[in-house]
């Protein structure tokens, strides 16, 4: 924000009304600024006014001393206000906390009075005394979880002689407290799902090194006792929270020492480097690859490699430290089959493909579990970069398809990525009528699935097929027509060859299923071609007309009996006839519009009882629909 551009001397007018409150009234409101501008999260009411009751370097804590937020929001002469959805507090604009943080010789050192204060807390016997089965609720002590959750990341910014005091004194009878329950609640979340364990252990040792505190690391290990491999409620030892959380500092001086294990997992198998790679720390991946002991291969329990971790997140630093070791497993699959580059081509990340295609013994088409290849995987996301990556290479197979029998260009096809189709099709190799297992080619694909966009690229070639059926015998065009793509209906129509009135194997034509489904838009392409067979019945004998009056499709009937060769009395094998469809379907405006014909038969021969059925809903329009009744 530029301060002198109007806002920024009014919040310092505002600041000196504040100071000039004096006393109490202006150390709170300076206070209630601090925590609102340097909190990691916004807090809500009870949280702040418990944080501002905290009397650093007293025992106890009194929730008595809690200010008012009415007194909290009149202190700070409206820099702050209450967001009333989220029961937060709030600077009333953003450019409130853009003055604040430019100007940091407003407050001293506010992360580290935040340490102090949350510690304070946390050390008070109001807190350390209370019940952690279970822990107690938000209303009851609002200030727990923010200061369990939270204390260390400041701790971490700015840490005082007295933070580290206040740290250690927590941390020496961490296990068991609210607060390490707290914590450990909120951390497992990141590395198990709920329920994987019922423990809840967690030591002083596990929080400084998951919050990175160097110094409190350095004290808690240098005592006698200390489990410097302890595993926590999930498994994960100190190493592990210091090496995924990033923090290099803790690492380093955690593997320096002899005793530590860099390899022990966690319950779910996930090892310190694992994590490191998953979350791209490469000075941590660094630091625990130069341990002669560390297996950089060491699978989780889903059988996933750090290498196939930091591949598939994309991690180009992490990768290339891992492919600097010469017994790094570069094809090892996971327990979904997927490679490293697999994943990488599946997640797009065309950086990491390309360093893993650098390395000469890396398999190209080697595929996961259901046979899907990296060109696949890529293909299917539309990730162009990384299929061009692997179609320059000449022993990718483009055509290689999975157990669906799907090929790279049919699955981009079908998700409508033109530019993959495109990439695909510029190889001479490439198939461009190869048949899934529903005997779907990617037209038909693309057909079926409306991708007007690579219907129309794949219609440009004179190799492709436009009447290839599947295994139901349905064509582009039925499938096209039957859901309702008129953009791919009209691009199939244009083509010479195109079969327009060609049945699959119940016989519906294109108009069949477009007028069953009652969509208008293809059912009025398909009409406006003279060649079109309009009265073409299916296996049953219903006719496109049939169905669209037995299935209320108002719009559809309309159209079919504009066409003057349509006939509206054709009944289909039990005799039934549009009119009596829509009659007994309760349809009475598609009735009428049969009735506006009059070349419609109302008396048809039908089963007995149809005349009846049909009078009391004809009895309704005017007109002579009575008397062409009576008349039979």
């Amino acid at each position: 924000m530029k301060d002198g551009a109007g806002l920024g001397d009014a919040y310092g007018a505002t600041l000196e009304r504040i100071k000039a409150q004096g006393g109490e009234k202006t150390k709170l409101a300076m206070a209630t600024l601090m925590w609102v501008c340097h909190a990691e999260r916004p807090l809500q009411v009870d949280e702040l006014r418990h944080a501002l009751a905290v009397e650093i370097g007293v025992a106890d804590f009194d929730s008595e001393n809690a200010p008012s937020i009415g007194a909290l929001l009149s202190c700070c002469q409206g820099l702050i206000t209450v967001d009333k959805e989220a029961s937060t507090v709030r600077v009333i604009h953003f450019t409130v906390q853009e003055y604040l943080c430019a100007h940091p010789d407003l407050f001293s050192q506010p992360h580290s009075v935040i340490a102090e204060a949350c510690l304070t807390y946390l050390n008070s016997p109001q807190v350390k005394n209370v019940s952690s089965h279970p822990l107690p609720d938000h209303q009851i002590m609002p200030f727990l979880k923010y200061s369990s959750r939270h204390w260390g990341t400041h701790a971490n910014i700015e840490l005082s002689g007295h933070a580290k005091a206040l740290g250690m004194q927590l941390l020496s009878q961490y296990e068991g407290h609210p607060s390490a329950i707290s914590l450990f609640e909120q951390a497992r979340s990141t590395v198990c799902e709920a329920g994987t364990s019922s423990s809840r252990r967690f030591s002083g040792l596990h929080c400084a090194s998951f919050f990175g505190l160097v110094e409190l690391v350095a004290s808690l290990v240098s005592a006698q006792g200390c489990e410097i491999n302890a595993r926590d409620g999930v498994g994960c030892t100190p190493l592990l929270w210091a090496a995924k959380n990033g923090h290099d500092g803790v690492v380093r001086l955690l593997v320096e020492r002899k005793d530590v294990d860099p390899n022990r997992p966690n319950n779910l198998g996930s090892t310190p480097l694992l994590w490191a790679a998953h979350n791209g720390h490469e000075e941590v991946v660094k630091l625990l690859l130069s341990r002669n002991d560390i297996d950089p291969n060491f699978p989780d329990t889903n059988d996933e490699t750090p290498l196939g971790y930091a591949a598939g997140q994309g991690r180009m630093g992490a990768v290339k430290l891992l492919l600097g070791r010469d017994d790094v497993e570069l094809n090892r699959p996971g327990d979904g089959g997927g490679t490293p580059l697999y994943w990488a081509a599946n997640n797009g990340h065309e950086g990491v493909v390309k360093q893993l295609l650098d390395q000469k013994d890396v398999d190209p088409n080697r595929p996961e579990k259901n046979n899907y290849t990296p060109l696949r995987g890529a293909a299917v996301e539309g990730h162009e970069g990384v299929v061009k990556l692997l179609l320059g290479l000449e022993d990718v197979d483009p055509n290689r398809s999975g157990l669906d029998a799907k090929t790279p260009l049919a699955c981009a096809a079908g998700k409508g990525h033109e530019g993959v189709v495109k990439l695909l099709l510029d190889r001479n190799d490439v198939d461009p009528n190869r048949p899934d297992e529903n005997a779907l080619t990617p037209l038909g694909l693309a057909a079926c699935l409306g991708q007007k966009g690579t219907a129309r690229i794949l219609l440009a070639r004179d190799d492709v097929d436009p009447n290839c059926l599947d295994k139901h015998a349905r064509t582009p065009l039925v499938w096209a027509a039957s859901n309702g793509h008129d953009v791919v209906v009209e691009l199939l129509l244009g083509q010479e060859d195109v079969e327009l009135n060609r049945p699959d194997d119940q016989g519906g034509t294109p108009l069949f299923w477009a007028a069953n489904n009652g969509h208008e838009g293809a059912v009025k392409l398909l009409l406006y071609r003279e060649d079109v067979e309009p009265n073409r019945p299916e296996n049953e004998g219903c006719t496109p007309l049939i169905c669209a009056a037995n299935n209320g499709h108002e719009g559809a009937v309309k159209l079919l009996l504009d066409r003057k060769d349509v006939d509206p009395n054709l009944p289909e094998k039990n005799n039934q006839t549009p009119l009596r469809a829509a009659s007994f379907g309760g349809h009475e405006r598609v009735v009428k519009l049969l009735l506006g014909r009059e070349d419609v038969d109302p008396c048809s021969k039908c089963e007995c009882g149809t005349i009846y059925s049909m009078w009391i809903i004809l009895r309704k329009y005017e007109g002579g629909c009575e008397a062409r009744l009576a008349r039979r």
